[in-house]
């Protein structure tokens, strides 16, 4: 009898672990965290940063355009070029990028230094993000790993909801250059954070690649992609002026607050996707959408009201928090039925900063030509094929059975 134990003995040490690795998990919280901080901190930065650099408010929102044209140009290829690398080694890499990247930023007084230095920013990102959602799911057991891509994502809200409005706060009372070097020491801890506790993980196999036209062949990648594009383009044309939206409501001075709300309600959010996404995705995505949309039309309609523009706010965060997650997860899991999850992830990835930067780019356009009350509105437009393609992608992409 005791023989015939001995191979279910054997093969105990070989199953996935069953608990998350919290600890390394926080770690790509934060590099979550820092990247997205460093994205979106001139948006409540922009009066101070365009005075410095002797340019307009629009110019001086393109920072966060060419940020996004950083990772968009280079994201697929430097995912391709390092898929080979182990995973701790490049996320090394991308993370001194940002500290690299921030001191520049925080100590130029000139704006083509600046523009150059927000450029290497992003292509630190497209190296970075490319590989985190990834990193997460190879270090969980399988029926964790949409926690554990929440918990990774969680550093976007946590950026909105705290960094942002603490970028904002030291902005006005000390400067915003104080702002950025303050992200370079963070990012020099999260260094060291990562050497000592974060698992490393091997790369692809070389001759392994997966080709990025067969990808989009893949059900369901091409739906969840599109979404992504049209999503975050929506939500960076507002997100990007939004001290310059709330000026133009005579609400300049509650910019940090009116941020912090959003952050606080985008916490809540991923919160709520975290628990549910396992058996929820379709579900949690449509009331992301409507979350959004809801909150675009209070602030078209009702904007004369301080109280309801915190109302939309508030609602824009809730549907807006969860949403990297979602569309992270919903991208994995297609690609996945393809063995295309890494390069769905690439691709999602260069969208996602393709829409940032046209979102910069478009905003600047409507906030020139029509001024910032337009934002709501094209929210509203952008949002209705959006709702449509998640709820056509029934069987793949945003499936409406629950996930296994």
């Amino acid at each position: 009898m005791r023989t015939e134990t001995r191979p279910t003995t054997t093969s105990t040490p070989a199953a996935p672990p069953q608990k998350l690795p919290l600890l390394a998990l926080l770690a790509l919280s934060t590099a979550v965290f820092i990247t997205s901080l460093t994205e979106t901190l001139p948006a409540g930065l922009l009066p101070a940063m365009s005075a410095d650099l002797g340019v307009s408010e629009s110019a001086t929102g393109q920072t966060v355009t060419v940020y996004a044209i950083g990772t968009a140009l280079t994201a697929i290829p430097l995912t391709a070029a390092t898929s080979a690398w182990r995973r701790k080694r490049l996320l090394l890499t991308a993370m001194a990028g940002f500290a690299a990247a921030n001191t520049v930023t925080a100590v130029s007084g000139d704006y083509t230094l600046t523009m150059a230095a927000r450029f290497v920013a992003g292509v630190a990102a497209g190296l970075a993000w490319a590989l985190l959602a990834g990193y997460a799911r190879r270090m969980s057991p399988a029926h964790l790993q949409g926690k554990a891509i929440a918990i990774a994502m969680a550093g976007i809200p946590v950026a909105l909801s705290l960094g942002v409005p603490a970028g904002t706060f030291l902005g006005k009372v000390l400067s915003w250059q104080v702002a950025f070097l303050v992200m370079t020491g963070l990012t020099v801890g999260l260094l060291a954070w990562i050497a000592a506790l974060v698992p490393d993980h091997p790369g692809q196999p070389r001759g392994e690649k997966t080709p990025m036209l067969s990808t989009l062949r893949v059900p369901g990648v091409s739906p969840v992609l599109f979404v992504t594009l049209v999503f975050v383009l929506a939500h960076t044309v507002l997100y990007t002026y939004i001290a310059t939206f709330l000026d133009g409501l005579g609400m300049a001075d509650s910019t940090d607050l009116v941020l912090l709300v959003f952050g606080a309600a985008s916490l809540a959010s991923i919160w709520i996707v975290g628990a549910l996404i396992h058996r929820e995705l379709r579900a949690l995505t449509v009331g992301a959408v409507l979350l959004v949309g809801v909150a675009a039309a209070l602030l078209a309609v009702f904007s004369s009201s301080p109280v309801l523009v915190y109302a939309a706010v508030i609602l824009w965060g809730l549907g807006w928090g969860g949403a990297p997650t979602l569309l992270q997860t919903a991208a994995g899991d297609a690609g996945d039925k393809g063995g295309a999850a890494d390069a769905a992830q690439a691709m999602l990835v260069t969208l996602w900063n393709v829409a940032m930067a046209g979102g910069g780019v478009f905003g600047g356009v409507l906030l020139g030509l029509v001024g910032s009350s337009s934002f709501p509105w094209t929210i509203l437009l952008l949002l209705i094929p959006v709702l449509l393609v998640v709820l056509a992608a029934r069987a793949h992409g945003f499936p409406a059975r629950n996930r296994s």
